[in-house]
């Protein structure tokens, strides 16, 4: 069974930055395809980040863009989202998802959830 959990959410001032990784178990973390989506109040759960499954190639929801940054660890079944910048609408709860396949930016591929990490960003 594939378990992802994920860590680092926290409180933080505009302008800050976070680190959230997320540790995968139970699947062949090489031939994961990971992403990064979250899910703030009012809203639905919304893209923010994917690579493909070698790393080499990266996608960003476009409010992201130039501020965070995904990464992958496969010696540690890691994948980071790095966040600096952090302005309060980036405020929602943080899931990190697994798909069987590559990289994709559609909540609906991804058959493995964490089960999230809030992130707070103070005005």
């Amino acid at each position: 069974q594939v378990q992802l959990v994920e860590s680092g959410g926290g409180l933080v001032q505009a302008g800050g930055s976070l680190r959230l990784p997320c540790t995968v178990s139970g699947r062949t973390f090489s031939s994961t395809g990971m992403g990064w989506f979250r899910h703030a109040p009012g809203k639905e759960r919304e893209f923010v980040a994917t690579f493909s499954r070698s790393g080499g190639t990266t996608y960003y929801a476009d409010s992201v863009k130039g501020r965070f940054t995904i990464s992958r660890d496969n010696a540690k079944n890691t994948v980071y989202l790095q966040m600096n910048s952090l302005k309060p609408e980036d405020t929602a709860v943080y899931y990190c998802a697994a798909r069987a396949r590559g990289a994709s930016t559609d909540r609906e591929k991804y058959t493995d959830w964490g089960q999230g990490t809030q992130v707070t960003v103070s005005s």
